[in-house]
C-alpha cells in the first residue's frame, strides 16, 4: 500500500520561468535551467537569482561534472501556453526550434559550447535529462519533439565527457525523460513520461546495456507502471537504492523501489512537479521544481539522497 504524504517545506524562490534541472551546491545555493528563458541560473539560498549562462532554445536536464564545468541537456526550444489559471505550460516544438544539443558551460565565465548535436548523423531531437557515471562520461535521455500531427520516438545515449565519444544506447522509447544510476552504478534507470513507466537496464560496458527480449520494446525490464492518468518526470535516486520519480497531473514524487513497490507518494500544490535534487547537510534535503507556477521547493527528506558523481556536500 503506498503510504501519502503532502510536499510542505520552505519556498526558496518565486517567478522562475519554468525551472529545472536543479543542482544544488556545496554553498547551499542551486543551480538549475529555466526552460522558457533559455539560461541556466543560480539561485542563492536567499531567494536571489543571478543569470550563468544564456543558451537559447530550451536548457532541460543539467548536471555538475568533477570538472566543475555544467553540462546541460537543451532540448531546443518549447512554444509555451498560460493556462486561465496561470499555469505556464511548454507546447509543442518552438517556433524557431534550434535543434537538440548537450552544451558544456564554463560557470565562472558563462561561455559554453556545444558538446554533442548528433550520434552517428542523427540529429538530436531534445535531449532531456542526464547523469554522470563517474567514469568520463554521462547518459542522457532524448525525449524527442511534438510537432503538428508527429511525435519523435525517444532514445537513450551515452557519452563522454570530453566530447570524443557518443553511442545511442538504447531505442526506442516512448519519451523517455528522467535517468538514474543504482547506488552502485551497475543499472540504469529511465523513466517514460506518457506512459508514467520506470525502466531498468543491466550496464554492461561503455554506453552499453543488457537488454531482456521480446516483449520488451527496448530491451528495459519493467520497474514499475502506476496506474491513472499521470506522466513521469525527472528521477533521482536515494542512498538505499529507492527511485525518486517527479509526477505530472497529480504532481508530487513517487517513491518506487527497485522491486517495482509504489512506496510512497508526496502530494505538491500543483501538477508541474518536474525534478527533485537532493542537498543539504546528509543529502537529507529535497528540492523540487514546481515549474508551472515557477517555484523552487526545499522540503526534509525521510531518508538520504545518493551523493552524485561532482557533487560536493557540506558537513
Amino acid at each position: 500500500m503506498t503510504t501519502q504524504f503532502r510536499l510542505a517545506g520552505r519556498t526558496v524562490a518565486t517567478g522562475l520561468q519554468f525551472p529545472e534541472g536543479p543542482v544544488v551546491m556545496a554553498d547551499g545555493s542551486v543551480v538549475l535551467v529555466e526552460i522558457a528563458r533559455g539560461t541556466l541560473t543560480r539561485v542563492h539560498p536567499d531567494g536571489r537569482t543571478s543569470v550563468i549562462a544564456n543558451l537559447g532554445g530550451g536548457p532541460n536536464g543539467a548536471a555538475i561534472g568533477p570538472d566543475g564545468m555544467f553540462y546541460v541537456c537543451n532540448n531546443g526550444g518549447f512554444n509555451w501556453t498560460r493556462e486561465a489559471d496561470g499555469l505556464f505550460r511548454p507546447h509543442g516544438r518552438a517556433d524557431h526550434y534550434i535543434g537538440g544539443r548537450i552544451q558544456r558551460v564554463d560557470p565562472e565565465s558563462g561561455r559554453f559550447e556545444d558538446l554533442y548535436t548528433q550520434c552517428d548523423g542523427i540529429p538530436l531531437k531534445g535531449p532531456n535529462d542526464i547523469v554522470l557515471d563517474g567514469k568520463g562520461g554521462f547518459w542522457f535521455t532524448d525525449l524527442g519533439k511534438v510537432y503538428g500531427r508527429l511525435m519523435d520516438r525517444g532514445a537513450v545515449y551515452y557519452a563522454r565527457t570530453d566530447g570524443s565519444l557518443i553511442r545511442e544506447a538504447v531505442f526506442p522509447l516512448i519519451t523517455p525523460n528522467g535517468i538514474g544510476l543504482s547506488p552502485d552504478g551497475s543499472t540504469l534507470y529511465v523513466a517514460e513520461t506518457e506512459p508514467a513507466r520506470l525502466w531498468a537496464f543491466p550496464i554492461t560496458g561503455e554506453g552499453t546495456v543488457a537488454k531482456d527480449p521480446f516483449p520488451s520494446p527496448h530491451g528495459g525490464k519493467l520497474v514499475a507502471g502506476l496506474p491513472g492518468y499521470r506522466r513521469f518526470d525527472s528521477l533521482k535516486v536515494e542512498a538505499g537504492g529507492n527511485i525518486c520519480v517527479a509526477t505530472l497531473i497529480t504532481g508530487g514524487v513517487s517513491v518506487i523501489s527497485p522491486a517495482g513497490d509504489w512506496l510512497e507518494f508526496h502530494e505538491a500544490n500543483e501538477p508541474y512537479c518536474t525534478n527533485v535534487a537532493f542537498g543539504g547537510a546528509g543529502l537529507r534535503k529535497l528540492y523540487v521544481t514546481l515549474s508551472g507556477f515557477g517555484n523552487l521547493l526545499e522540503v526534509d527528506w525521510p531518508r538520504a539522497g545518493l551523493q552524485l558523481p561532482g557533487q560536493k556536500v557540506p558537513a
